[in-house]
């Protein structure tokens, strides 16, 4: 199963033998076998119970908070790993040193590259002209190899990235979305309201699969350090954002499965959200891409997308621990 997300404001989360159960208005709306969970995300007021809360650490399944849109919140999780060996090595790479920056060139070229094959098979599928765009992110991956800096590396992340979402409006195919630049906190269109609560969810699950590894998650490397932010999950996350939730937008929105009646606008902010039915339509989506299936470029073995997240992890370890020369991204073409 994954994943269980829970949406259902002022619902109540219990334990009952060895399943997670959800009640709300005295009836039963859910009921999971907890073996079958590997994280619990509770979006918007539901409560939880001391019992059940006691039985997720013990099963080391992490619970994360968000708000009905997808703002994090707040974090769960099971004690840390014994694993010190890992965060050893991680520690000992922070800063500009060689392998934080081979590290980084690592992510962010991963990143980009999937990028461009993402606008590479739109432009073939729609017959677009992408071409500008796609020699932009291919001078800036050409230029990451001589990047010795973790700096310079971000400017070429910056700038790969603006060429990618400086398009990305040609690849909704669709009349009633459109796309004009990313914006955030809060999301002030739907399209921007998508990207940003799948976000939140792949952090949920890249933190997740760091935390099995062994990593602190809040120690990273192209992200620079701040309190409370989980710098490393943000970094494993950037090579799978074009290819899990991007994608996701893409095809909720090209496919129609939705539409803009599915968002609501708060009137003091703006921040524009899905309603309940168009929430449970996107988290259905997200989950089914996880459990996608591909041959892993490096493993050659098939994996889900969601398993990947832990093997780009324990490769990232390896790296670290002197075990790899160096660090693989999931690429994919």
């Amino acid at each position: 199963m994954g994943t269980v997300y829970i949406t259902q404001d002022d619902s109540f989360i219990g334990k009952v033998d060895e399943r997670l159960n959800v009640r709300f208005e005295k009836k039963t709306i859910l009921d999971v076998p907890l073996i079958k969970m590997d994280g619990l995300v509770i979006m918007g007021r539901a409560s939880i119970s001391p019992a059940a809360i006691a039985e997720l650490i013990d099963k080391k399944i992490p619970l994360s908070f968000l708000t009905n849109n997808g703002k994090y919140i707040a974090r769960l999780e099971p004690e840390m790993n014994k694993n010190i060996f890992v965060r050893t090595a991680q520690w000992k790479a922070a800063g500009e040193s060689a392998q934080a920056v081979h590290i980084t060139q690592g992510f962010v070229r991963g990143k980009l590259k999937n990028y461009r094959q993402t606008l590479l098979q739109s432009q073939r599928r729609y017959e677009l002209n992408l071409n500008d765009n796609i020699a932009q992110l291919s001078n800036a991956i050409a230029s990451l190899d001589q990047a010795n800096s973790i700096n310079t590396i971000r400017g070429y992340e910056g700038a790969g990235s603006a060429a990618y979402f400086g398009c990305f409006n040609q690849l909704i195919r669709v009349d009633n979305f459109s796309f004009a630049t990313r914006n955030r906190r809060p999301p002030t269109d739907p399209v921007n309201s998508l990207l940003s609560l799948g976000y939140s969810l792949l952090r949920h699950d890249i933190q997740g699969a760091l935390n099995i590894v062994g990593f602190d998650p809040y120690l990273g490397y192209l992200h620079t350090e701040r309190y409370g932010r989980p710098s490393l999950a943000l970094d494993l996350m950037e090579e799978f954002r074009p290819l899990i939730v991007d994608a996701v937008v893409l095809t909720a929105i090209n496919r129609r499965m939705l539409a803009p009646q599915d968002f609501i606008i708060e009137p003091l902010s703006g921040a524009v959200s899905l309603t309940k039915e168009g929430l449970h339509i996107f988290l259905r989506l997200y989950q089914e891409k996880k459990q996608d299936k591909f041959k892993h470029p490096v493993m050659q073995k098939q994996l889900t997308y969601q398993e990947s997240m832990e093997t780009q992890a324990r490769l990232l370890a390896k790296y670290l621990m002197g075990e790899l020369d160096k660090y693989p991204p999931l690429v994919m073409k």
